[in-house]
């Protein structure tokens, strides 16, 4: 089992307009309502691929059940911390005139000491039913920048994989407990190692220090141009083909679901990254976010190539 955390869970909402106006009243021809935040957004597409999910956070007022409602067409289960606040809203602005998205992410309720020592209590009863964990995105107001550290830390001491995704420094004190594996981008390992990320040779040498430094798997996100994995089995490298996106947003997410459920499957570092690959790929092929379909992700398997490097 896949045990997801989203400590900033919320309704994502997504608006289709056309000649988006800033100061202006603008006409929404499409409005999406979907469960959201990093680690819901790896929750749906590790289902879709057939692993049992289930997701834990902090959720609160009606619009917190909203979010645990919808899980379940989605096949994810739901063991989240409640508190009195309202869950927050994300909106996401396509225009399609443009091809631009606009974000505008609410900051959420704030959690308090005690409710955040409640939580950890909860987490350590659903990590020893995990075979997996993975954590993703920002954290609440309130929660400060160790946060994931001490949660990463509970999941070690019950010696099972931990995922963690995330940036800034909540990326920064995160890595300082070694979590399994870690997915950042060229401006991510740059930050966390201080070395020069502008080729392919200089993001492989940063990701060997991060792996040097007790990270299992260091996945580096390339965008177009792939991505590589530095581990104990050595680098590999995944090409990717070339696709019509339709929305990019999430397909980290989806990425990092791919990494996880292969965890759980106990698949080899390159079928993991093939996996990882075609479902980030097959998630930017549909416009909902977190979602992909497997007829796109079995055409593009095949497209995927790893090597060694």
């Amino acid at each position: 089992m896949l045990l997801t955390v989203t400590l900033n869970a919320s309704i994502d909402k997504r608006y289709v307009v056309e000649s988006y106006k800033v100061g202006e009243v603008n006409r929404v021809k499409e409005a999406c309502y979907y469960p959201g935040g990093k680690g819901l957004n790896v929750s749906k597409p590790a289902a879709i691929i057939g692993t049992e999910v289930l997701a834990t956070g902090f959720t609160g007022g009606h619009a917190g059940k909203y979010i645990e409602e919808q899980l379940v067409p989605f096949n994810v289960k739901s063991d989240f911390y409640h508190v009195h606040d309202e869950s927050r809203s994300c909106i996401n602005i396509f225009d399609e005139s443009t091809g631009k998205e606009t974000e505008f992410l609410e900051p959420g309720f704030t959690v308090k000491p005690e409710e955040f020592e409640g939580f950890k209590t909860h987490f350590r009863t659903l990590v020893e039913k995990a075979d997996v964990v993975s954590m993703s995105g920002s954290v609440p107001k309130g929660l400060d920048y160790h946060a994931y550290q001490e949660l990463v830390k509970i999941v070690k001491d019950q010696g099972k994989p931990v995922i963690l995704d995330t940036s800034g420094q909540l990326l920064e004190k995160g890595v300082e407990a070694l979590p399994t594996l870690i997915k950042p981008n060229k401006d991510e390992i740059r930050m966390l190692t201080g070395l020069p990320c502008d080729d392919i040779d200089q993001v492989i040498g940063a990701a060997k220090k991060l792996h040097e430094r007790g990270v299992k798997y260091v996945a580096v996100s390339l965008g177009g141009e792939g991505s590589v994995v530095v581990c104990d089995e050595g680098i590999f490298r995944a090409t990717v083909p070339k696709i019509t996106a339709v929305n990019t947003v999430g397909c980290g997410d989806t990425m990092i679901a791919g990494f996880a459920t292969s965890l759980v499957d106990k698949l080899g570092v390159p079928e993991m990254l093939k996996r990882a690959s075609a479902m980030a790929s097959a998630a930017a092929m549909r416009e909902e976010t977190g979602f992909f379909v497997m007829e796109d992700y079995e055409k593009l398997l095949p497209e995927i190539h790893v090597e060694r490097i």
